[in-house]
């Protein structure tokens, strides 16, 4: 029997991926072919979905776009058994250079196995950093995440082992793992994407980090807007527990850890640690004044580990390989890999996995392939809706967490935006400062009127009625409203709204002029 693989990935289904599963079930069972189609997750080559796959045994061979409409001709013919003459054949899927030429660590199953099989989640490396820190003492492994370098995947990128020791030095009856799966930034799925490929991979390293700081509790915040990966992940939950990996014997040791899924309301501030505690709490999702520390008072005024998807999945590679094996990956004080996510105006939108060092050209190039309007890239935002505006003068700029900060702008998750050259940077800016007053969670004057009256100031510098001067008054006025907000936000919402607006203002001048 020939293993057929049709992706089950929430982009992938949105492309016809189901349809497309069920038409070659169809076809098989009515001719009885010697076929079984698999559910695999995605690749990440969104341009190619749906991709499918044949597991030859020495190897999968690809095939794609398979659209609802092309099944007829695809078992017409048997295009497993003259698969290179086919049209939309490939070739070996892991020939193809866009998946070639990454560095797959945190997304090494993606793709490759069936999400909810815990025979291929083992038979891939699975639960082998579990074994490893079941042995450890919980000093070891917190050290162990130290001597990596893992940082957060997030928006601040703090070091990983420093927040694991803080927990873990802080005396309590009772701690917590949370995992914040709220992924609100624009062009960004890699959470989403984990969760329903590998979801066993966030399970063990929530469960390793329970085990590195005493806590026998997780909970992952789960963004509203992700039907498909909270149906995966609950089932894997709950394979999770029945086969031992969960409940009060964790693989048939005596420690024990449980994790529960909870749902946002689709707040983007709840994206944010503390917003994101009150509303696990039951509460208003308003950002908290720190100190104390998340690590120190964090849910139910407990001492929390407080990670994203991509953090906590990145753990158990790093306990299965050591952390020297980790380290061996990036530059700098940016080590191990990211997920990149491609998305805006490029041909080859997807996730990328690179070791940091790279170049932000390399990614809109060697894997976006340029734009898909075909007209000359103009401008990318990197590191969500809070990320700066980078013209391409700043295009060769090493991805790495320092060097970006060196040119006042961020790596953030991952997620990168391209706009080609009819893009109007003036209204991008209005964007940003539009959002923050929709999205704020209205705690902080700076943050709740600022982003409003920066809203209504951009709108008096795009008018035409206004002569050169009061234009200039008007760019002097929003720069002056930049810095209150930056300096006086509660938090990175209201604090990095600025960042795109200051870099369309400075990269970008012409689009503010008066159209007078």
């Amino acid at each position: 029997m020939t293993r057929l693989f049709v992706p089950r990935d929430t982009t992938a289904c949105s492309l016809g991926a189901d349809s497309v599963a069920a038409s070659l079930q169809h076809a098989i069972e009515q001719q009885q072919l010697p076929l079984e189609i698999v559910r695999n997750g995605s690749r990440g080559m969104y341009w190619l979905e749906p991709l499918i796959e044949i597991d030859t045994g020495h190897g999968r061979i690809a095939f794609g776009p398979v659209t609802r409409d092309k099944v007829g001709e695809f078992i017409t013919s048997r295009f497993w058994e003259h698969s290179t003459e086919h049209p939309l054949y490939l070739g070996p899927t892991e020939d193809i250079p866009y998946l070639k030429n990454q560095q797959r660590v945190t997304f090494a199953r993606v793709g490759l196995i069936n999400p909810l099989s815990l025979e291929d989640y083992c038979a891939h490396n699975g639960f082998k950093g579990l074994q490893a820190a079941l042995n450890m003492p919980a000093q070891d492994i917190v050290t162990c995440i130290t001597d990596s370098g893992l940082r957060g995947r997030g928006g601040a990128a703090f070091p990983t082992g420093i927040k694991w020791q803080t927990v873990l030095d802080t005396p309590s009856d009772r701690k917590y793992v949370v995992c914040n799966a709220d992924e609100g930034d624009s062009g960004t799925f890699s959470d989403r994407m984990l969760m329903e490929s590998d979801p066993f991979s966030l399970i063990e390293g929530m469960v390793i980090a329970g085990l590195a700081v005493g806590a026998d509790l997780g909970y992952i915040y789960l963004r509203e807007e992700y039907p498909l990966t909270k149906q995966i992940f609950e089932e894997a939950i709950e394979i999770a527990r029945v086969n031992g990996y969960l409940g009060k014997t964790v693989a048939g040791s005596d420690r024990q850890f449980d994790l529960e899924l909870r749902l946002g309301a689709g707040a983007y501030i709840c994206g944010e640690e503390t917003s994101m505690l009150e509303s696990l709490e039951g509460k208003r999702g308003e950002v908290r004044p720190k100190p104390p520390l998340p690590a120190v008072k964090g849910l139910f005024g407990k001492p929390s580990v407080i990670n994203n998807v991509i953090t906590l999945a990145s753990v158990p590679t790093i306990l299965a390989h050591g952390p020297a094996v980790y380290q061996g990956y990036g530059i700098g004080n940016s080590r191990g890999t990211l997920p990149f996510q491609l998305a805006g105006n490029l041909k080859h939108t997807g996730l990328v996995e690179l070791a940091f060092g790279d170049t932000l050209q390399v990614l809109l190039k060697d894997f976006g392939g340029g734009t898909r309007s075909g007209r000359p890239m103009r401008a990318v935002q990197v590191g969500g809706p809070l990320g700066a505006y980078l013209p391409e003068s700043q295009w060769d700029t090493p991805l790495d967490y320092e060097a970006f900060l060196a040119i006042d702008a961020m790596l953030g998750h991952g997620g990168v935006v391209a706009f080609d050259e009819s893009v109007d940077m003036c209204e991008q800016a209005r964007f940003s400062l539009e959002f923050c007053s929709i999205e704020s969670c209205g705690k902080c004057t700076p943050c709740r009127i600022g982003s409003v009256r920066g809203t209504e100031v951009i709108d008096r510098i795009c008018q035409a009625v206004e002569n050169e001067e009061k234009r200039v008054e008007s760019i002097e006025l929003l720069e002056e409203l930049c810095d209150t907000m930056i300096d006086g936000s509660l938090c990175a919402m209201g604090g990095m709204t600025p960042f795109p607006v200051r870099s369309a203002l400075l990269h970008f001048p012409e689009d503010f002029k008066s159209s007078a």
